[in-house]
């Protein structure tokens, strides 16, 4: 079975604070991004096997999401060998969810081709363990996320009438430690979820990503990549998640 698992953007992020685990509590809301994707397609086999293409990742097999989450499948429900082939697109440390698209997608495959009748809740809960964002990629509609990205909450936002437009600077890998850096968390004025009930062209003054903050300084080119969207038009731009991708939406 083949599946084009989608990158996302955040619209808005906001670090309001510091958990007893050592998360941080975040508000956002996830956008998911349908004509940026990866190509995985995993099917029955007689051994165990995980090719990957296209853009290099620096990991073990075990490491790879895809195959985390086999694994945990596995564990639970006996199932047999798989063939695992994934293609990258999505650029990693990306802020673009790419790898937690593609686990999501795993399970989503696995479930379907085994007759797992796993519920969509379940499988949430399964995503979550693999990573803070992955849940959102089961259901993958414009969601508010809270607490460390699994608390999902359905939005209304469409911004299918404007072109999203992405720009990942090449050679810049931000870690998410690297992001948290320098972060002081505070409870924004106005909720993400608030802000974007407004039009677009009044996000630029209102909607933020926290991340920008500590990342910027360190890392010009990618604030002068959102500067030169607005330049060029954007009625909104920012940086990903915790980047280093920036976005800008256009009018069409």
């Amino acid at each position: 079975m083949i599946s084009f698992p989608c990158a996302k953007i955040n619209l808005g992020l906001n670090i309001v604070s510091k958990r007893d685990d050592g998360y941080h509590n975040i508000e956002t809301v996830f956008y998911p991004v349908r004509d940026t994707t990866d190509i995985l397609e995993i099917v029955e086999s007689g051994q165990f096997s995980f090719t990957q293409t296209g853009l290099y990742v620096d990991s073990a097999t075990e490491d790879n999401l895809c195959v985390k989450a086999y694994r945990m499948l596995e564990k639970e429900y006996n199932l047999p060998p798989v063939s695992i082939y994934l293609h990258k697109t999505i650029p990693t440390g990306a802020g673009l969810g790419g790898g937690s698209s593609d686990a999501s997608s795993s399970l989503v495959i696995l479930n379907t081709i085994f007759d797992l009748n796993i519920p969509n809740e379940q499988l949430k809960s399964y995503a979550a363990m693999l990573g803070s964002d992955c849940a959102f990629f089961i259901d993958n509609v414009p969601a508010k996320a809270s607490g460390r990205g699994e608390i999902l909450e359905p939005v209304e936002v469409d911004i299918s009438g404007l072109h999203i437009s992405i720009v990942n600077p090449a050679g810049i890998h931000v870690s998410t430690k690297e992001a948290y850096a320098n972060i002081t968390p505070q409870i924004p004025d106005l909720p993400v979820d608030e802000i974007i009930k407004l039009p677009v062209e009044q996000w630029k003054d209102k909607l933020c990503n926290d991340f920008e903050k500590s990342i910027f300084p360190r890392y010009p080119q990618i604030a002068e990549i959102k500067k030169q969207m607005y330049e060029q038009g954007a009625v909104y731009a920012s940086m990903s998640g915790s980047g280093a991708s920036v976005f800008g939406l256009f009018s069409i």
